[in-house]
């Protein structure tokens, strides 16, 4: 019996290095499998129209308010696109944002702005800077695609009444802005409730809550207010969305670089 006794020890050695391993593949598969629904769910609207009021808070909370309107048009074999139109106040009117999210090479954004006369071109570098001075960053208006992180589900929690699922989203990207994200998505629909955004560091940066969601074309549900609240700088933006309009008839020509500047 001696003489088994090391490979015993051995064999319940490996095998006790082996079950964090088995683990994590579980969490990573778990929450591959809860971002491929959450993706899944909001596949097939086709294109959209929406009108949103941008409410800007400074760290004393003085407000300042933008009118705009956005349009989508969904890409099933790549990332979306989208087109940001600025109608109010007059210092931002006509300003317009475009951006093609790619699935496995950088996105492409473009930025318009009527005061200048000219386009700019955000290089993938500068992408985590703010996006006409909110609280989202160019990067966060890229369309949701698995190939561009890693996920790892963490444990079920309880958010807005709603019980979710947490999941740890890690980009691929190396000039993300972003360590990671933990994202809370609600068990009933696939619905993101809620995102904690950690910067290079590792520090909590921001964190963006969706509220007052709302179903349309009987299938997809949209967030009638987002509310991103920076924990670094103390600022916070406001999203509302007013009206939601589906089957616009959109096609890739309205969202070339020559729409930037034929966006009034």
């Amino acid at each position: 019996m001696r003489q088994y006794l090391p490979t015993m020890l051995l064999s319940l050695t490996l095998a006790a290095l082996c079950l964090p391993l088995q683990a994590n593949d579980q969490a990573s598969e778990e929450g591959l499998r809860i971002a491929t629904e959450r993706k899944v769910r909001d596949t097939g609207w086709g294109d959209t129209e929406a009108h949103m009021t941008m409410i800007l808070r400074d760290a004393r909370g003085r407000e300042s308010r933008r009118e705009m309107r956005t349009l989508t048009l969904e890409v099933l074999d790549d990332g979306d696109k989208a087109l940001t139109i600025f109608d109010e106040p007059r210092d931002v009117r006509g300003s317009a944002f475009l951006t093609h999210t790619k699935t496995l090479v950088p996105d492409e954004q473009w930025l318009f702005l009527p005061a200048v006369n000219r386009v700019r071109r955000i290089v993938s570098r500068n992408k985590s800077g703010p996006f006409m001075g909110s609280e989202f960053s160019y990067e966060d208006l890229s369309s949701f695609e698995l190939e561009k992180f890693r996920f790892k589900y963490l444990h079920d929690d309880e958010v807005h009444g709603e019980p979710s699922y947490v999941v740890e989203q890690t980009p691929l990207d190396e000039f993300s802005g972003y360590s990671r994200m933990l994202v809370w998505i609600d068990k009933s629909h696939y619905r993101v409730q809620q995102i904690e955004y950690y910067d290079r560091r590792g520090a909590l940066l921001k964190t963006l809550t969706m509220h007052d969601y709302q179903v349309h074309q009987e299938r997809f549900w949209r967030p009638h207010r987002m509310e991103m609240v920076n924990a670094q700088n103390q600022k916070s933006t406001t999203l509302l969305l007013n009206e939601i309009l589906f089957e616009r008839g959109f096609t890739d020509a309205d969202f070339d670089q020559n729409a930037l500047q034929r966006a009034r």
